[in-house]
């Protein structure tokens, strides 16, 4: 007797990443960030308070917790193998919702804010779950993630229904509950692909940085004069001396750092705690300082609100006290130039208050142009062995050796 032949139907599956160059679609997906960054940005911009600036850092976060989990996902996952670019675009579209969501996050679009995060993160832990059928360890930390950001997600939920220092506590508890899953439930069962993890947090820099060009751009809404074209190049130069603080030396030996790590829980670790939290604070500080630019080009000729100087020259700082955090977390050295520039920032607020605005932006360009080239001079044999694959030798470098450590020594 004949037997029936079976019907292969297509299931939902998860092919594990092999290939180490970020794909279209993950640049495709970081697309909607920039919108998300922009609005965070226009939030504190539209009330420019100390309250202001801690909402926007607040929406900054969960925000920025959301991209983390897809950088993770998508370092396991290969995103346009099957129906997990369906998910991806599922996710997109939730993500969008919530940047435009941004403005009104404490006010009436509070839980749609809420919804729409509960959809990114639970597309993000469904999708893990189908790489995790044959990996007991990975199916145990998505769990532990699954926990954490239901205890998220359900705060905010209640804290759209409330306002003031109440509302802000919950956001801040939220925040700090849901980035600490990672942390308290383990880092042994993730898996990623060092290179693609690397290469995608040096990308999210260069979109956070475009926030700050997008920033002179609508900052000079008025006719154009001298003062503000000359504003606009200013920090066209100071936007490009936070790029070379980050790519010229820092982002290769991280991502040399990262790869050589043992995999397994030293190689996680440090993925968790060099790129998926010490990144915010560099991505805060460069959103801070996309406030600043604004306040700036519109009004060259007026000091800035002691709100926006501290915005502005402290989230300079932020960035700058950020990399020596990571430098530390990577290879326990200590980056003194950077500590004493990120000092010098924060003493100029108080100038910054009664002198114009494009006179304190000159002096922040002036003070981060000089750590570079200070770092260009200390450095340079150094940096043009590294930056040329050359080897290296420990005993002759000087001991403020730009990030790196004798285990990432060719």
């Amino acid at each position: 007797m004949p037997t029936t032949p079976r019907i292969h139907r297509p299931q939902i599956a998860a092919t594990l990443r092999e290939r180490g160059e970020v794909t279209p679609l993950e640049l495709f997906f970081d697309l909607v960030f920039v919108l998300a960054l922009t609005q965070c940005t226009a939030l504190m911009a539209d009330e420019p308070t100390w309250e202001g600036l801690v909402k926007g850092l607040l929406v900054l976060g969960v925000l920025w917790w959301a991209w983390v989990g897809y950088s993770w996902l998508t370092s396991a996952v290969d995103p346009e193998e099957g129906a997990v670019r369906i998910v991806i675009f599922v996710a997109m579209a939730a993500l969008l919702v919530i940047g435009l969501c941004v403005p009104q996050a404490f006010e009436d679009l509070g839980l749609v804010f809420a919804g729409a995060y509960a959809v990114v993160r639970a597309a993000h832990i469904a999708l893990f779950r189908l790489a995790s059928v044959d990996d007991a360890n990975l199916r145990a930390s998505t769990n532990g993630l699954a926990v954490s950001t239901a205890i998220g997600v359900g705060l905010l939920a209640v804290a759209s229904q409330l306002d003031g220092v109440e509302q802000g506590a919950l956001w801040l508890l939220a925040l700090v509950l849901d980035m600490a899953g990672p942390y308290f439930f383990g880092a042994e069962g993730w898996k990623l692909v060092p290179e693609h993890f690397a290469e995608r947090h040096g990308l999210i820099m260069i979109i956070a940085l475009g926030e700050s060009i997008v920033a002179i751009g609508v900052g000079a809404e008025e006719t154009l004069t001298f003062g503000i074209s000359a504003a606009a190049v200013i920090g066209i130069a100071l936007a490009a001396t936070l790029w070379w603080a980050y790519f010229d030396v820092v982002a290769l030996v991280a991502a040399r750092r990262l790869a050589n790590a043992a995999p397994g829980k030293e190689q996680n670790e440090i993925a968790r705690d060099s790129f998926s939290y010490l990144h915010f604070p560099m991505v805060a500080g460069i959103v801070l300082l996309a406030l600043g630019l604004k306040k700036t080009i519109g009004h060259v000729d007026e000091p800035l609100s002691i709100e926006v100087a501290t915005a502005m020259l402290g989230g300079l700082g932020l960035y700058l006290l950020a990399h020596v955090a990571f430098r530390w977390r990577n290879v326990h050295r200590f980056s003194t130039q950077r500590v004493v520039a990120a000092l010098v920032l924060a003493a100029l607020i108080p100038l910054a208050v009664e002198i114009p605005s494009i006179a304190t932006l000159s002096i922040a360009t002036a003070v981060m142009t000089a750590m570079i080239v200070y770092e260009l001079w200390r450095f340079r044999e150094f940096r043009d062995r590294l930056r040329h694959g050359l080897p290296i030798h420990p005993e002759r470098e000087p001991v403020e050796t730009p990030a790196v450590a004798t285990d990432t020594w060719d």
